[in-house]
């Protein structure tokens, strides 16, 4: 009788075991790091992170392949060539005064307010921002690639082919000269684009992690832009400047130590660093 309840016991214990190791290769199977924070139906959700009581949130951009440029823009914008890109996150809207403050106690910007986007800050500032921002929050932000940056404000996957970030209307969803009055504006004040992405187009230009140089004809995955060069790319266009800057495929560099103010920034992070 002691010995049948024994090898009963053993038995239970292995059938756990078993079903323990079941259960474990079905997740490891099943894991995909780019889907780390859907919802059951697997669909990808906005990220919000609090910093020093500033929260600010990230939305998701499901990788994909685009056709990245334009055959209508400057010659720099050619040729118009398939980009691939992994799944990533990027700000819903530019970095705020309010978070730069909250991160690195001062406030850089010419026109102030907590909602309107923080201006006058260096691609080098860009970076001291975001290794602060990280060392606060146990997170690898960084600025978006070029190729990220122009995804996005088409609208990933979601993209209805507008020549502006959102819309054929720049003023729909851009500031620029023609309606800025000559300043920044709170961010969220123009409509979003396919991605719930706000001023993409307009209010600021925002930096991106690339060296400026020429593209490639050939199909790349997740580029980075040269090794080196003399510039720093910035996209989106801005408050000061006219609404063809505005489009998704116009391209701008400046030093890595220049500072203007209309220029400012945009946090990315890829899927599985957040």
């Amino acid at each position: 009788m002691i010995m049948g309840i024994k090898n009963w016991v053993a038995m239970k214990k292995c059938l756990c075991f078993f079903s323990f190791c079941s259960l474990f290769c079905s997740c490891v199977k099943n894991f995909d790091p780019d889907l780390v924070g859907t919802t059951s139906d697997g669909k990808l959700i906005d990220e919000i992170f609090t910093v020093k009581g500033v929260s600010f949130t990230m939305k998701p951009v499901s990788g994909g392949t685009f056709e990245m440029g334009s055959l209508s823009g400057s010659l720099d914008e050619q040729p118009v060539h398939s980009v691939t890109l992994s799944t990533y996150y990027i700000g819903e809207t530019e970095v705020t005064q309010e978070l730069w403050q909250a991160v690195m106690g001062g406030n850089p910007s010419r026109f102030t307010g907590s909602q309107r986007p923080v201006e006058q800050v260096s691609w080098n500032d860009c970076q001291e921002f975001i290794e602060q921002l990280n060392a606060l929050t146990g997170k690898k932000f960084r600025l978006p690639t070029e190729a990220e940056w122009e995804y996005a404000a088409r609208g990933g996957n979601k993209s209805k082919g507008y020549i502006y970030s959102g819309s054929n209307d720049v003023d729909a969803v851009a500031w620029y000269s023609d309606n800025s009055e000559s300043s920044t504006h709170e961010v969220k004040g123009k409509l979003p684009n396919e991605l719930g992405l706000y001023d993409m187009s307009g209010n600021v230009w925002e930096w991106c992690s690339d060296w400026y140089g020429s593209y490639s004809e050939a199909l790349v995955t997740n580029p980075q832009g040269p090794s080196s060069g003399s510039n720093r790319v910035f996209r989106g266009g801005g408050w000061r400047h006219a609404a063809v800057y505005c489009r998704c495929a116009s391209r701008n560099a400046y030093m890595s130590t220049s500072t203007y103010y209309y220029l400012g920034l945009r946090l990315a992070i890829s899927a599985t660093e957040r």
